[in-house]
Order: C-alpha cells, then structure tokens, then sequence
C-alpha cells in the first residue's frame, strides 16, 4: 500500500468518524446535543468537506436546528462553503404578505442577533398593517389579524439558528412552564434583573450565550398586552405543542 492510498484511506475513516458525530447528534434529545455542539464546530474542516451531503437528509421545509448550527459553523469557520449561495438562505421561508425573509435569516446565520432582532419588529409592524408601520408600533389589538404563516416563518428562523433557545414559541413555552405568570417570565428569560428590567439595548445578551428566550423582544413600554397577543395567535402558540 503506497503512502497516497494510506492517506486516502485515513482520509476516509476521518469523513466516516464525522459523519457518525452528526447523526449522533441528529438523533439526540436537546440536552444531548447542547453537550456536542463543540465537539461538532471542532469538525468544521471535515464538514466543510462533507458539506453539501450533510444536507440531503435535512428538510428545508422544516425547523431542525441541527441544521442551523452546521450551517452557523461553515459560516464561521469556512465562509467559501457560502459562495454557493442558496446555502445563505438554505431553509424554505413562506409569507402571504410577499415579505422577503433572507435578510432575517443570514443575519440569524450570522448570530448578528441584535439586527435580526430589529427586523424581527420591522416585519411585525408590517404585518399588523400600514398605520403600524407609520406609527412605528404594533397595538396589541392588530396582532390576530397577522398571518400565521409569517409568524411561523419569523418563529421558526429564530427557533433554527439559536440552537433551539430563541423564538416566540420558545418564550411561550417558558411562559407556560411558570404558570402563565410574566412577572415570573421575566427573570428567567433576561428581560428583569433583580427587579430592575434590563437596559435595550445595551444590557441584553445578543449572543448564544443568552438565557433561553431571551430573543427576540417586544418592548414592555406598553405593557405586557401585545407579547401576550403574540405569544397566544394560534399560528405561535400551537408550535411544539406548547398551546397557551
């Protein structure tokens, strides 16, 4: 065996050992997979290698942030794997309000949180309607009338590229979790310290890093009415069955 075939064959073993790691951690629970998400960004070579077959078995229709965080690593790691451009919008996205929604998520892949947070209320302004867009806004009184088929694509972006930790749906379910009760949402998601609400946007924590459903905000200055509405449209409040 000459050296070339010995070092192809290595090669090979390598390709095989990490394409084991991803389906390790496919398959595992949340918990499991927050425990390898460094052992996979350490592969990054080796997926860049793999990269376009680590995809055919991922539903771009779908939310496994599995996916997002393979594609968060090449991002990082090994831009060139994004000069095949559908990779920078990999994931479907679907409104009824003709809203483009690619700057949300290369800005979701690139954990540029704070600008993703911002178009995040751009958008909702937009789908409450033109006097919410003038007035700079949302009421809590236009959030039903929102298509739910946005709100799911805003919730499942989100939900995609913050390891599962961000997302609408997400802060429901620590809502429900602590019996419907804000003032008790409020620490557990980073909004409140100490009984002092946290400085925007300055104080936040724009990273993955962040408490789980930190992102993305609604600003409380009007009180808790519009996140509540949006925590309970159906189009949120029905996702990973966490229904308010």
């Amino acid at each position: 065996m000459d050296l070339l075939e010995m070092t192809n064959n290595d090669q090979e073993e390598h390709y095989k050992s990490t394409l084991n790691l991803v389906k390790k951690f496919v398959e595992s629970n949340q918990r499991k997979r927050l425990n390898l998400l460094s052992d996979i960004e350490s592969e990054y070579e080796n997926l860049f290698m793999i990269g376009k077959k680590l995809f055919e078995d991922f539903d771009q229709d779908g939310d496994d942030w599995a996916a997002g965080w393979l594609l968060q690593v090449l991002k990082k790691h090994k831009p060139i794997f994004f000069n095949e451009k559908k990779f920078n919008n990999w994931f479907s996205t679907f409104s009824e309000q003709n809203i483009n929604y690619e700057e949300l998520q290369l800005s979701l892949l690139e954990q540029n949180f704070e600008h993703a947070d911002r178009l995040t209320s751009l958008y909702l302004r937009k789908l409450a309607g033109k006097l919410a867009e003038n007035r700079g806004y949302v009421f809590y009184s236009e959030v039903n009338n929102m298509s739910g088929t946005d709100l799911q694509t805003i919730d499942r972006l989100w939900n995609i590229y913050s390891n599962g930790k961000f997302s609408f749906s997400i802060q429901a379910k620590i809502l429900k979790s602590v019996g419907n009760k804000y003032e008790m949402l409020w620490p557990k998601i980073g909004w409140k310290n100490n009984g002092y609400w946290t400085r925007y946007p300055s104080s936040f924590s724009w990273s993955l890093d962040a408490p789980e459903g930190h992102m993305p905000l609604i600003n409380q200055l009007r009180g808790v009415r519009l996140m509540d509405s949006i925590l309970r449209h159906p189009a949120i409040s029905s996702r990973h069955n966490n229904i308010l």
